[in-house]
This record gives C-alpha cells, structure tokens and sequence, in this order.
C-alpha cells in the first residue's frame, strides 16, 4: 500500500478534541508539523513490532481495530478505536515499537503530530500534557476492567459489558423500538474482544436475541436496554434468561 497524506488545516486542527484549548497562535505553530493520513478499509496503519516514527496518533475519521498475536499463533482484538482515540503511545513516549497491529475497517483518516513539536507545544501549554495523561488514564482503566472481566466473568456478563461500552462510545441511533449501535462489529470481533470462540459468539447472540438483534453486517440492535444492563451487572444469568423467555413465549 502506498500511504497518501497531506498536510493538515488550520480549521481542521481546531476540530482535533485534543487541541480544541489551545490559541490560533499554537496551532499555527503545530500546523507545519501535522499530516493527515488517509487508509481504506483493511489497509494496514502499522504492525505489531515495527518501528514507528516518534509522534502522536490520533484517529480523527473513521474506525480502527487493534490486534496481537500471541504465542501460539492466535489473533487477539484488543479493542476498536472510534475517532478522537490516540493511540501507538511507545511512538511519543516509550521504545517507538508498535505495540499491535493497527488496521482500517473503514475509510479512515488519522493526523500524526511530530513529537519535537508536540514537547515543545506542551512547555508553552501543560494542560495538553494532562489532557494527554488523562487520556491514557482512561485506557489504562479500560484495560484494567478487561483483565479482571476476563478472569472474573461469565462470557455472557463481558458480552453485554462489550456492547454496553460501544453504545456508549459510539453512540445509539433509535431504529424502531431498538437502539441501533453507530458502530458494526462481526462475530469475529466480538468473539476475540472477549475471549471466546467464533462459536460460542454466534450462540450467545442468538440466546440473546431477544435483548439484542444480530443483523447481516455486523448491526447491532439493543432491544431491551433494561436487561441488558441486568445481565451486565451480573443480575441475570443466560439460563434464567432463556428459561424467561421461554416462559413469555
């Protein structure tokens, strides 16, 4: 693939949510130091290993999925980036080694800002550096709940965790008396967020599909948000969920 970018402006630099604060003085002095980048769908933004260029990503169209591979073999979804996420955070602040593979699941768009440039922003201006770090706060966090719900929790409590967090993220749209996920995601993706098997993805959603509709694409319809939430705060079980079902039908 050969990458397409160009440089970025001034109104567009405005828009980024990291440097909504800072003055048209600022951003002219970034501006110079900021591209966009532009990536089809299943184009690769970086590799799990390589080395990266020292500056801040941020997505700022479009979605991206992270994934590892581990040892023996297996890929891992580690989550999907909706515009306004940094990410790639050794490139700004560690060894400059991507940390996963980075890859576009739709026309994306994704401004990189020189780290020199970026430092010498943060000793004119410190509240980006805690905007930064607040940011990162937030992923840690995130991950944090990862681990411990896939220690902890039954598949269909993180399932409901995972859709729980996406309608939030990227937003509802009402369809009808469901609410529509701004975001698709397949099978493939939900499984490896989660921990399970293609599988075993596809029979929880279809034990669920009176909660949430699974529809050709990856749409995703939350159609009871109320027992959603039951069974993500571990309320409900799938077996008295699907003995309940039964029973109204």
């Amino acid at each position: 693939m050969v990458q397409k970018f160009r440089a970025i402006e001034i109104e567009q630099l405005t828009e980024v949510a990291l440097l909504t604060d800072l003055q048209a003085n600022d951003l002219i002095a970034l501006q110079p130091h900021t591209r966009i980048h532009f990536y089809q769908k299943g184009d690769v933004v970086m590799t799990e290993g390589e080395r990266l260029s020292p500056q801040l990503y941020t997505l700022i169209q479009g979605t991206l999925r992270l994934t590892r591979i581990g040892t023996s073999g297996k890929e891992t979804l580690l989550r999907t980036l909706l515009p306004n996420e940094i990410f790639a955070a050794p490139a700004l602040f560690g060894d400059a080694i991507a940390p996963a593979t980075v890859t576009a699941t739709i026309e994306s768009q994704v401004l990189t800002i020189d780290r020199s440039a970026l430092l010498q922003q943060i000793r004119q201006t410190p509240e980006l550096a805690f905007r930064i770090l607040e940011i990162y706060n937030q992923r840690l966090q995130q991950m944090h709940q990862t681990i411990h719900a896939l220690v902890s929790e039954s598949a269909i409590v993180r399932l409901a965790n995972l859709l729980q967090r996406h309608a939030k993220e990227s937003g509802t749209v009402r369809i009808g008396q469901g609410e529509q996920l701004n975001l698709q995601l397949s099978h493939y993706q939900i499984a490896r967020s989660i921990g399970i098997s293609y599988e075993e993805c596809v029979r929880l959603l279809s034990q669920m599909k009176a909660v949430v509709s699974y529809q050709r694409g990856g749409k995703i319809i939350i159609i009871d948000r109320e027992t959603l939430d039951a069974i993500a705060a571990g309320k409900i079980d799938l077996k008295t969920l699907v003995i309940d079902r039964q029973v109204q039908s």
